[in-house]
């Protein structure tokens, strides 16, 4: 269990192995998969300063229900979204990227957890995000 601080909010989490692909890690008993890329082989990752590794994070797999009885895909931890891949109308896939936040110098691909069209975006480039904040809303 590691003890993380972001902006002086403490958060707990747990990773599996380091070594899997996806790692595995549950942030405050929520479960992300992570898909570290790089542009460098393994080796030379190991000896990589933190921004030179970028990360994408999977959305939560269940979006949380909006008022209203649409859904919504929320931020999985806090930080600044650097891109917005979709646009009010977009019918999306699950798994498609939807956006992108920057957390802690490490770019997290934020996915759809479900199929449906996108009614709202909640956010713009340049926001500060915290975590289970509403980011997008899905149309019925």
């Amino acid at each position: 269990m590691i003890k993380v601080v972001i902006d002086g909010q403490t958060y707990q989490v747990d990773v599996e192995d380091i070594h899997a692909r996806p790692v595995v890690a549950v942030i405050e008993g929520e479960r992300y998969e992570v898909w570290p890329e790089a542009e460098a082989s393994a080796p030379a990752l190991a000896s990589a300063a933190p921004e030179q590794v970028v990360a994408r994070a999977a959305a939560p797999a269940q979006p949380q229900s909006a008022a209203g009885g649409g859904k919504t895909l929320t931020a999985p931890l806090p930080g600044v979204i650097v891109a917005i891949a979709a646009k009010p109308g977009d019918a999306v896939t699950k798994g498609q990227e939807l956006c992108t936040l920057e957390a802690m110098k490490m770019k997290n691909a934020i996915r759809s957890g479900r199929d449906g069209v996108i009614a709202s975006i909640e956010v713009a480039v340049g926001d500060q995000v915290s975590h289970g904040q509403v980011l997008m809303t899905f149309g019925d």
